[in-house]
């Protein structure tokens, strides 16, 4: 008899995994891309006839790295803007993971929180090696998903003085740095406009939820020394922004290439952003083959995709956490 185990949201949030470890854990996995030791295809797009209601993600990879054998997993996610007339994430996500020595499934699981917190450590893990160690202030355009993680991991590994955030909605903004201010003594200010986040910022974040390009991140508001993070679906920054970059620094250039969407598709399709251009995959730097930040007054630029092998890490760390604890609902596979 095989068995899978079903981790639900509600299971997942009861394990009580923290911050700390999630970005470790990516850490631990962006380095072991950097060493050639993960497998993942690009992410493909599967979009219905839904009168452009949204699309959904799959993505699939490998990691040799985690436990005795590897872990492989494939997860699909949701990405529906308006979802939150109906009261629901715009990102819904399930994922699966599979014994990669025998293709036995081992586990199903909410992966809604696993695209959140994934997210967020990256943009942290990048920061960490790529922005200024005494950035002060944060400018984070974006108020839903990924934007909590974002702001509460950069919160815990810089010090802050001030963050500011903004979004489209007056109201959903408000609500957004209302509950940051219930974990942080970090001052948070919500403000109008993007170009109100991002004044003298030494911390650029743009994860807005655009329909059509618009330029939210301006090319003039990137200081000297600036580390910035534009990873919107939609492209929301300016044609010319990576002129103004001493390094640009990807998650995977092969994924940095693939599919329709993206805030840099733009610079790629141009040929503005080519493997000539980039500095690096952030795996390399990672692991130390090549350099993060050199120099105090750098303009550093990440831009990151999403890559399967953060979702199969963190699916392990859970299902190691909740393997241990007894907790999960286990079901009849044949």
């Amino acid at each position: 008899m095989i068995q899978i185990r079903f981790l639900s949201g509600g299971d997942i949030d009861g394990l009580g995994i923290t911050s700390t470890e999630v970005i470790a854990a990516v850490e631990s996995v962006v380095d072991a891309h950097g060493r050639g030791h993960t497998v993942f295809e690009p992410r493909t797009h599967l979009v219905p006839d839904n009168g452009g209601a949204g699309h959904f993600n799959i993505l699939r990879g490998h990691v040799s790295t985690l436990g005795p054998r590897g872990l492989s997993g494939v997860k699909v996610v949701g990405d529906f803007v308006h979802n939150y007339e109906q009261g629901l994430p715009s990102e819904l996500a399930l994922m699966t993971v599979y014994d990669p020595t025998t293709g036995v499934p081992l586990a199903i699981l909410d992966a809604t929180l696993i695209t959140e917190v994934r997210t967020g450590a990256m943009t942290a893990v990048g920061a960490k090696h790529l922005a200024r160690p005494d950035s002060r202030v944060l400018g984070h355009v974006g108020a839903r998903g990924t934007a909590f993680a974002n702001v509460t991991m950069l919160d815990s590994l810089f010090p802050l003085e001030e963050i500011r955030v903004t979004s489209r909605r007056p109201e959903s903004r408000e609500a957004f740095a209302a509950r940051l201010r219930e974990v942080t003594d970090t001052p948070v200010r919500a403000v109008a406009t993007a170009d109100e986040a991002f004044d003298q910022a030494d911390i650029l974040v743009e994860a807005s939820r655009l329909e059509k390009p618009t330029p939210l991140l301006r090319t003039a508001v990137v200081k000297p020394g600036a580390f910035v993070v534009p990873y919107g679906t939609i492209s929301a920054v300016e044609l010319d922004l990576l002129d103004v970059m001493d390094k640009v620094v990807v998650d995977d250039w092969r994924e940095s290439r693939s599919g329709r969407f993206g805030a840099l598709r733009a610079h790629v399709d141009t040929g503005r952003l080519s493997e000539d251009t980039l500095h690096a995959q952030i795996g390399e730097i990672v692991s130390g083959a090549k350099p993060g930040r050199e120099h105090p007054d750098e303009r550093i630029l990440f831009w990151h995709r999403g890559l399967s092998i953060l979702d199969v890490a963190l699916a392990h760390l859970i299902l190691t956490r909740a393997e241990t604890a007894g907790v999960g609902t286990m079901l009849r596979y044949r």
